[in-house]
């Protein structure tokens, strides 16, 4: 009797790994505000059906991925990358292929979002800004940006080809839709460095996100390239910072699911809820994202409408990342921008 009841205390305390693993999912993302908004808008809730969410944080470190693919002990069940990341994994197979039926309408979002390996989160735009106590009509173009006399002051730049190439074509007159098929051409490289050129002795460089909204703060700069939700956030620490959307670069973050996970079903359904109108309404009030489901756009006020990138005024004149473009000819222009920034 008491050999029946051990072993079948043995069989039901080597079921619970199983069962605690079938009951939760490890979610990574990059951290910071971005980590507390989707932990209000989506880990929260989502726990709520029953599987527990173990967050976890890094730097976008794809090596991490490939070595738990590889090694088939993989342990992250749903990770946010970043695009060019979301395409070169697929490629290389480190991603399971997503099954649309078990996350939504494609129909219902952005075209960018819905990609064979990779489920957009949120949209983020690449923008200028500037402090509106300090300048009370700001930049409209990004002519304007480049227009010294009528705005004296330093110009706050990403240290690096990507952007900038396309923000000088722009303020040269080319139309956003237009800017890729120039700058793929010799002559409209050409065009945008030396476009570059005429702004270079009033730039002042940034590297990391966070020093563009110090620099407007501290007048450094008299406007900068800046990343949206970082305006965002110095706002909601009481700033007065402005950003002027038009010829906005947007890009994508995306959802996918590292090859091999145990749990792939659980991960599957995650997406989906994250995917849903309505947590993409409650994740775009907690930092200024753009939802990629259209459908949460009619789910947020005015006011929260006025700083995201998708909404319908602030995309009107926005340019998407061109990603080809970038894997293409990115390596010979990042090396020819280096060489121009240090001359």
């Amino acid at each position: 009797m008491n050999k029946r009841i051990l072993a079948a205390t043995l069989v039901a305390a080597m079921s619970l790994p199983a069962l605690a693993l079938a009951q939760q999912i490890t979610v990574v993302n990059f951290g910071g505000a971005n980590a507390n908004a989707q932990k209000k808008a989506y880990y929260e809730p989502f726990e709520k059906t029953g599987t527990k969410v173990v967050a976890v944080e890094y730097n976008g470190e794809q090596a991490k991925i490939k070595v738990m693919v590889e090694t088939r002990k993989v342990t992250w069940d749903v990770v946010e990358v970043e695009s060019p990341d979301a395409a070169r994994g697929c490629d290389e197979g480190l991603f399971e292929k997503l099954d649309y039926s078990k996350i939504g309408n494609k129909a219902d979002f952005l075209p960018a979002a819905v990609t064979e390996c990779g489920m957009g989160v949120f949209v983020w735009s690449t923008v200028m800004a500037y402090n509106g106590d300090k300048l009370k009509d700001g930049p409209k173009t990004w002519a304007d940006f480049w227009d010294v006399k009528k705005y004296p002051g330093k110009r706050g730049m990403r240290k690096g080809a990507r952007y900038n190439l396309e923000f000088a074509l722009m303020a040269d007159g080319v139309k956003p839709g237009d800017v890729y098929k120039v700058l793929a051409t010799k002559e409209g490289a050409e065009r945008a460095f030396k476009k570059l050129g005429e702004l270079k002795p009033s730039i002042q460089w940034w590297e990391a996100g966070a020093q563009p909204p110090q620099f407007l703060v501290a007048g450094d700069v008299t406007m900068t390239t800046v990343f949206n939700g970082r305006i965002d956030a110095a706002n909601r620490e009481g700033k007065n910072l402005k950003i002027s959307w038009t010829g906005g670069i947007y890009d994508l973050d995306y959802w996918v699911i590292p090859k091999g996970t145990p749990n792939k079903e659980a991960a599957l359904k995650f997406i989906a809820f994250a995917s849903k109108p309505e947590t993409q309404a409650e994740y775009a009030k907690n930092i200024a994202y753009g939802p990629t489901n259209n459908k949460a756009l009619s789910k947020l006020d005015a006011k929260v409408l006025d700083n995201l990138p998708t909404s319908p005024t602030n995309s009107k004149d926005a340019l998407q990342l061109n990603l080809k473009f970038w894997a293409d000819q990115g390596e010979d222009l990042e090396k020819r921008f280096a060489s121009w920034a240090t001359n």
